[in-house]
C-alpha cells in the first residue's frame, strides 16, 4: 500500500537541478544531523532519520519543506530516546522566539 510520502512512478512535475543558497538555519539543521549521526556519538542513524520523516502525517510532510521534515523529526527523535523532553524543547522554542521578537522589535533581520 502507497503511503502519503511515497511519490515512487507518480508525476510530479520537473526536478529543480539547480544549486541555491542555503538560509542560516537550513546550514544549522544540516549541522545538527551531521553531529548527532557521527561516528563518535550516534545518537541517530539516517535511516531513522528517514522513518521520522514518513512517519509525518500527510498534511504535516506536505506543508512542511526539506530541511523543516528533517528538524521535525530530528526533534521527534531526540524525544523518543529520551535524549530531550517535550518540555525542554517547549521552553527553549519559548526562548527563541523571544529572542527573534526582541531582535526584530530592535530592527534587526531576525
Amino acid at each position: 500500500m502507497r503511503r502519503h510520502h511515497d511519490m515512487g512512478g507518480m508525476e510530479a512535475g520537473p526536478v529543480d537541478r539547480a544549486e541555491h543558497d542555503y538560509a542560516p538555519w537550513e546550514k544549522r539543521v544540516d549541522t545538527i544531523l551531521r553531529l548527532l549521526s557521527d561516528p563518535k556519538r550516534r545518537i541517530l542513524v539516517l535511516d531513522e532519520l528517514r522513518r521520522g520523516i514518513e512517519e509525518l502525517g500527510p498534511d504535516a510532510y506536505e506543508e512542511l519543506n526539506y530541511y523543516e521534515r528533517w528538524i521535525a523529526s530530528i526533534s521527534n527523535l531526540l524525544i523518543e530516546k529520551g535524549v530531550i523532553t517535550i518540555d525542554e524543547l517547549g521552553r527553549k522554542m519559548v526562548e527563541v522566539e523571544a529572542r527573534h521578537e526582541a531582535e526584530r522589535a530592535k530592527g534587526g533581520k531576525a
